[in-house]
Formats: C-alpha cells, sequence, structure tokens
C-alpha cells in the first residue's frame, strides 16, 4: 500500500488522518477520488491557465509591436505571475480563495477543491481547523497578491513601450517578491517554531508529505521571488544610470547654449 492510501485509510483515533492526531477536523469524510486523480484534473485547470498565459505572451511576443517582441525570459515571468497566482490570479484567487471562504466546510465536501485541500493538508493539518494564521495569511493573499500578479502581467505583456510603466513594473514586481518571500518565511517559521518549541508537528511524517508537499510544493514562493526581485533591483539601477545619463546631458547642453550667448 502506498503512502497516499496509507494516509486516506489508516486513520488515527479522532476519525482523521491528520497530524497531530487529537486534531478536531469536524464532520471530516474521507475523500472519495484517489489522489492521483484529483491532482490529475487540478493539473489540467493548470494546464488550460498555462495554455492560455503563453497565448498572451505569444501575442505580446508578436514583433511587428513598436517596441520589439516580448522575450522568452520575459514570457516565462509573465506565465510565473499568471500563474503563480494562478498556481497568484488562479492559485491565489481561486485555490487559495476557496480555502478562506469555505474552510470550515472543507474536511466534508467531495468538491475537487475541498478534495485537493484534504490531501495537501496531510502536510499541514492548519488548513482542516481553521487555523487563525492560515486564514489570515490566505486572506491577505487572496485580496493582495493574487490581483497585483494580474496587473504586474499586465505590465510585462502590454506596458513595455514606456519608460514610466517599466519603472512601474519593477516597483510593482519588487512589492510582489517580498510579499511574498515574507509569507513564505512566516509559513516555514511557525511550522518550524510549534515543532521546535511545542513538541507539535502539523505533517504527517511520510516523505511524501513532509517533502514533496510541504517542502517541495512551497519552496518555489521563495526561490522564483528572490531570482526576480534581483533582476528588478538590477533593472531600477539600470534605470537610475540612465536618469543620470540624461540629466548631465541636459546640464552639458544649458551650460554649452550659455556659452554660445
Amino acid at each position: 500500500m502506498n503512502q497516499m492510501e496509507t494516509a486516506t485509510h489508516q486513520h488515527p483515533p479522532h476519525s482523521h488522518p491528520y497530524y497531530p492526531v487529537d486534531s478536531m477536523v469536524p464532520g471530516y469524510a474521507p475523500n472519495e477520488s484517489h489522489a492521483v486523480s484529483i491532482i490529475a484534473r487540478f493539473g489540467g485547470l493548470i494546464a488550460a491557465q498555462l495554455v492560455l498565459a503563453l497565448w498572451v505572451a505569444e501575442r505580446a511576443a508578436n514583433p511587428g509591436r513598436p517596441e520589439g517582441g516580448l522575450g522568452r525570459s520575459e514570457q516565462a515571468v509573465l506565465c510565473w505571475f499568471v500563474l503563480s497566482h494562478n498556481i497568484g490570479g488562479f492559485l491565489h484567487c481561486f485555490f487559495e480563495g476557496y480555502f478562506v471562504v469555505n474552510h470550515a466546510t472543507m474536511p466534508s465536501s467531495q468538491a475537487l477543491f475541498a478534495q485537493l485541500w484534504k490531501e495537501y493538508a496531510l502536510s499541514d493539518s492548519r488548513y482542516m481547523t481553521s487555523d487563525p494564521f492560515m486564514l489570515c495569511i490566505e486572506s491577505l493573499t487572496v485580496l493582495i497578491w493574487g490581483p497585483l500578479s494580474y496587473l504586474l502581467a499586465g505590465y510585462i505583456a502590454f506596458g513595455r513601450g514606456s519608460g514610466e510603466n517599466l519603472r512601474r513594473r519593477h516597483i510593482l514586481q519588487v512589492i510582489l517578491c517580498i510579499g511574498h518571500m515574507y509569507g513564505v518565511a512566516l509559513y516555514y517559521g511557525t511550522c518550524f517554531f510549534v515543532e521546535r518549541h511545542g513538541g507539535i508537528s502539523f505533517s504527517r511524517p511520510e516523505v511524501l508529505y513532509q517533502w514533496v508537499y510541504f517542502a517541495g510544493l512551497n519552496a518555489p514562493w521563495a526561490v522564483v521571488p528572490a531570482m526576480l526581485l534581483y533582476q528588478s533591483f538590477r533593472a531600477i539601477g539600470h534605470c537610475r544610470e540612465n536618469l543620470g545619463e540624461g540629466d548631465s546631458a541636459a546640464l552639458k547642453k544649458i551650460a554649452s547654449s550659455k556659452k554660445d550667448r
């Protein structure tokens, strides 16, 4: 029997498979679908979002545009912000939004998103217990980071013709990247603190849940924002250099005109 089946069918004393075993999960009902089926259906939704994002990116990359085509690296960044918030827009606004709205009824529900959350909660049971911290941080994610990620994707795809739009894009990208990294630090940090000082683990001990679900699925929201933050700092630095060169040229022009007089 594999790890998914073990977690689903061998329940601890409180009639649920979550850790700690004495957690209160009112109305818990096991998923009717196998984990592989649930993940495959969710993957189909993600694939559809990815196709849409790539279609938008390809249109933005049209070489007929006056400012030139959108490069492959920029297309990748666009897809990250469309999908990350669709994995911000879709994950942040819809999947995580589903948790915020339905957290109290998810344990008993057989809706696709509810079953996904019940599967993921094997690595973090706070999603099954209406944990206040999770509700607060996920609400901020849904209301702030999701919409801002879509806005940033718009700047990347369609706002490249102006230096002002470029500056706005990278300022917004810095805000989003710091927000993501801060959120991941809090997410990992609270679990580490509770386990280290309280001896309480929210994850089942199997490798699949501790390392693949909990560590692996959340790591991109620390690694990718760090890379994009570096990109934005470099871009902002180049903008400042260009402004400085422009100011110097303007001053030289003024001084030259004074001499001609």
